[in-house]
């Protein structure tokens, strides 16, 4: 693979902007290849080098002298191709490489590379100081909290203080002064004394103290590690009087902490809608302890991996830095990359050892006081290994791909043969479409959409769309394409294996006595697949099947949890599955009143059905609404008070439309006419303006918008346009669409199948737009609620 493509492909998807623009830096360097063949006169044949043939060379490779190095003299001094000199600029260091040989020939193209890599360079060197800063600060609040924690955790242990205070002073002190000894021994003098680090050392636990350094927010220079020296490892002991003369009782920081309240519960959500007054104490409780502990590990977890890819940022930059040089020095003959690659080596970028050092500290904090000073554990978590492509996968897709399109050829040959078609089955045909065909369009429809969202997948991963990040999935625990296509066609196989066989039932003389034993069968598929995504056992896919159910309870409870992206993602998939949602409730009423004996249902005549076909429909959509008033409540955004009137006048014209559908009459035609109009326009808007960022007439690419991830923009104006027509299927509903050959439940099933379509095309835009927001604010990190506040930090933000 070529470096290019390497660089790419290691690049943090949210940074790369932030990145040293490789490729344009190579333009250049053709430009001035193309210029030098331009201007090289041309070689004339049979004038090159000749060497005169012989038998009796010498062989120089053991014979050769070693000159030692010369110093640099005048002659070297006066071939230098570059000087690059620090500079202040607004405030801010940065690099400037003036080149010495503009005169030459084709100088000025040399110049304009000169001029770009340093650009490059300064944008890179700028971005990584104020990252590095960014962690250091966390790293100081991090701190803080685990100051917060390991009182806590004390407190709870050992509520009435019953221990030998004397003796775990002098333990503690002990494992300090060793701690800090190996550290010494370890560590180059030249990095000890180069600059300050935020300390986040390992915390030992005794009976009311903890033992980390000082930070350096305290304005005190640190002292050098070289002062405590090592003894054949024992470390002299100090009085413990000493240490409490330095140290406070750590206990007295929980009198400026609480625990704080992130609404992320019915519960705590109700009490901070009712201005409940929070409890002035801490609560020392083991639930409580655990739930702190776990809000920390996340956050330990999330700021480890923040500098994991810091530190390969840095590596990759300086790796492109050190190839582009090459580049030049081998288009140009000259021998420019050594003085520029020693400005990068000495520069911020390159000689920075603060995220290392960090890195250390917070794998040492996570194993002590997170995995039981268990290594190997602590650092699976820290560094969960990725997730392998299996080939048993890719044989079981294949394999089950086989037997769909087997299937799908058995079910038309049954259907052909035994003339199920015909007038003369007419009647039997028309019950089959009326309870049948509803039961099992249920899981053609989830498949489907299953298959949509599988293409999803590859595209965001080809146009490395980091979905991942935006869901917020475990690294190592999403679904990739071959996994949901996998889950689908297993899906497909048994629901069609269940019509083959219900067919064949059926039609067979000595089963057909057992027809009401037939009728169960997608009754029984149904709660297979029930029991399989509830299962509590680690098997197929369980930690996605969680993640699933866990958003799906946030959506039925929309305004009681906080609303994230998986949320009120899930919310708008179901809003384009109403029909499959109704399916279900064709189910409760076919199987629950007993109808299925019989193949044949009242539900329509039922007041009660009736009822719920307007309520079912209506779920999703009042979800998504009740999600945006929850977000405009706490966001304080007039944005999402507008998407919750557009999520409101859909519900009327759903509600309108299904009316029609029951009823027939005139009045609700028009009226179910005119509020689906409105809502169908205002939500056409909202997807191409709000959730697809296009039509914007000043863009670069003219009605669409400044940044594209897909390289050909017909792509977008075919997918607006399949936006626009799609959204018209409802048409069918008030219209009365009728094709001779199709029963009136195909056409409902083609028209909900239309809408799958369209979401799963709105899907890959959707996040598209999202992933270039978070690129453009360079926000690759999931913020991560921290579980103790301190009343500084309440009085700085009044």
């Amino acid at each position: 693979m070529k470096f290019g493509k390497e660089f790419s492909a290691q690049m943090v998807p949210e940074w790369q902007d932030a990145y040293m623009d490789y490729n344009f830096l190579k333009t250049l360097l053709k430009e001035i290849q193309r210029f030098k063949h331009r201007s090289r006169p041309p070689v004339t044949p049979g004038h090159g080098l000749k060497r005169k043939m012989t038998l009796y060379r010498a062989f120089s490779g053991l014979t050769r002298h070693n000159h030692p190095p010369s110093s640099p003299d005048s002659a070297d001094i006066e071939s230098q191709v570059i000087l690059v000199d620090s500079v202040q600029k607004n405030g801010a260091d940065s690099y400037e490489t003036k080149f010495l040989m503009s005169a030459d020939e084709g100088g000025e193209y040399e110049l304009v590379y000169f001029r770009r890599l340093d650009d490059e360079f300064n944008k890179v060197d700028k971005f990584y100081r104020s990252k590095v800063d960014e962690v250091m600060k966390e790293a100081a609040l991090l701190n803080k909290q685990m100051d917060a924690f390991i009182a806590f955790r004390l407190k709870v242990e050992n509520p009435q203080g019953s221990f030998d205070r004397s003796a775990e002073l002098t333990r503690i002190f002990n494992d300090v002064a060793t701690s800090a000894a190996t550290l010494a021994a370890t560590t180059p003098s030249g990095a000890r004394a180069s600059r300050r680090v935020a300390h986040m050392d390992v915390i030992e636990e005794g009976g009311s103290i903890s033992n980390h350094e000082h930070s350096d927010e305290s304005g005190d220079e640190p002292k050098d590690v070289n002062m405590i020296k090592p003894m054949n490892t024992r470390v002299q002991e100090q009085k413990p009087n000493s240490i409490v003369a330095i140290r406070p009782d750590p206990l007295e920081v929980l009198k400026n902490v609480r625990i704080n309240n992130t609404m992320e519960t019915p519960r705590s959500t109700i009490k901070e809608f009712l201005n409940i007054p929070k409890p002035a104490e801490l609560n020392f409780t083991r639930k409580n302890l655990k739930k702190v502990e776990e809000q920390l590990k996340r956050a330990f977890v999330e700021f480890y991996h923040k500098l994991r890819l810091l530190k390969s940022y840095s590596f990759m930059n300086m790796l492109a830095f050190s190839k582009i040089m090459k580049k030049y020095d081998k288009v140009t003959s000259r021998n420019a990359s050594k003085s520029y690659l020693k400005m990068v080596d000495n520069s911020f970028l390159g000689s920075s050892d603060q995220v290392t050092k960090l890195m250390e500290r917070v794998e040492a904090t996570f194993i002590k006081h997170f995995s039981n000073s268990n290594r190997s554990k602590g650092m699976s978590i820290l560094r969960p290994h990725a997730k392998k492509e299996r080939h048993r996968i890719t044989f079981s897709l294949g394999f089950l791909v086989g037997c769909t399109a087997a299937l799908i050829l058995a079910i038309i040959l049954v259907v052909r043969t035994r003339h199920l078609l015909d007038e003369k089955y007419k009647i039997e045909k028309d019950k089959y479409m009326e309870n049948m065909f509803p039961l099992y369009s249920l899981f053609g429809l989830v498949v489907l959409h299953m298959l949509m969202y599988a293409a999803n997948i590859f595209y965001w991963r080809r146009y490395r769309v980091n979905y991942s990040f935006i869901f917020g999935f475990k690294q190592g625990t999403e679904l990739g394409y071959r996994e949901v296509l996998l889950l689908g066609f297993v899906l497909a196989v048994l629901a069609q294996a269940s019509v083959l066989s219900n067919l064949d039932m059926e039609m067979d003389s000595k089963t057909k006595d057992y027809e009401a034993i037939t009728e169960l069968l997608p009754l029984g598929l149904v709660v297979l697949v029930v029991v399989i995504l509830i299962c509590p056992f680690n098997i197929i896919y369980r930690s996605g099947r969680f993640f699933f159910l866990t958003c799906l309870l946030h959506c039925i409870l929309a305004p009681l949890y906080k609303v994230t992206l998986p949320d009120f993602f899930l919310a708008d998939q179901l809003t384009s599955q109403v029909q499959a949602i109704r399916s279900l409730e064709f189910y409760v009423c076919y199987f629950g009143w007993g109808d299925y004996k019989h193949r044949e249902n009242n539900c329509k005549s039922s007041d009660v059905y009736n009822t719920f076909y307007f309520i079912v429909a209506v779920i999703p959509y009042w979800s998504r609404l009740l999600q945006c008033l929850r977000r405009l409540f706490e966001e304080k955004d007039s944005m999402q008070g507008w998407n919750g009137l557009k999520y409101f006048a859909t519900i009327v014209a759903v509600c309108l439309r299904t009316a029609y559908s029951l009823d027939g009459g005139m009045g609700w035609r028009v009226i179910a006419w005119v509020f689906s109009v409105i809502a169908a326009v205002v939500s056409l808007y909202w997807d191409l303006v709000i959730d697809w960022g296009l039509l914007q007439k000043n863009s670069k690419n003219r009605w669409l918008r400044d940044k594209l991830l897909v390289p050909y923009k017909s792509v977008y104006f075919a997918a607006m346009a399949l936006n626009v027509v799609l959204r018209l299927a409802w048409l069918q509903t008030v219209l009365n669409f009728q094709v001779p050959f199709l029963h009136t439940q195909a056409m409902v099933a083609i028209v909900a199948a239309l809408e799958i379509i369209r979401r799963g095309i709105w899907n890959f835009f959707r996040l598209e737009n999202e992933h270039l927001n978070n690129v453009g604010k360079y926000r690759a990190f999931k913020s991560v609620p921290l579980p103790f506040n301190y009343d500084e930090d309440d009085e700085k933000d009044e």
